[in-house]
């Protein structure tokens, strides 16, 4: 007998996978920043700011999962851009 909910069986067998704690931190600090800068960004600025957003407790494991989601991002848009495709 499974522990999963009916609900957690329908997304496990239909493959969806749930953002972890720190993209939807990050993806939320991403879209408050360029609501209010929509001339643009840098990912940067949004780590730190979704840093400083989490309780004192959170910050220990943060920091490392949220540059590491910076990094991944900076090195995805490099590589796009020496193939040619759009940044």
């Amino acid at each position: 007998m499974s522990d999963l909910t009916a609900f957690e069986s329908l997304l496990r067998d239909g493959g969806v996978r749930l953002p972890s704690i720190w993209q939807a931190v990050f993806e939320e600090t991403q879209e408050q920043l360029f609501a209010a800068c929509p001339e643009g960004v840098d990912l940067l600025d949004v780590c730190r700011a979704a840093f400083d957003s989490l309780p004192e407790a959170a910050r220990g494991e943060a920091m490392d999962a949220l540059f590491y989601g910076w990094w991944e991002n900076f090195q995805d848009r490099k590589a796009r851009e020496a193939w040619g495709g759009a940044s």
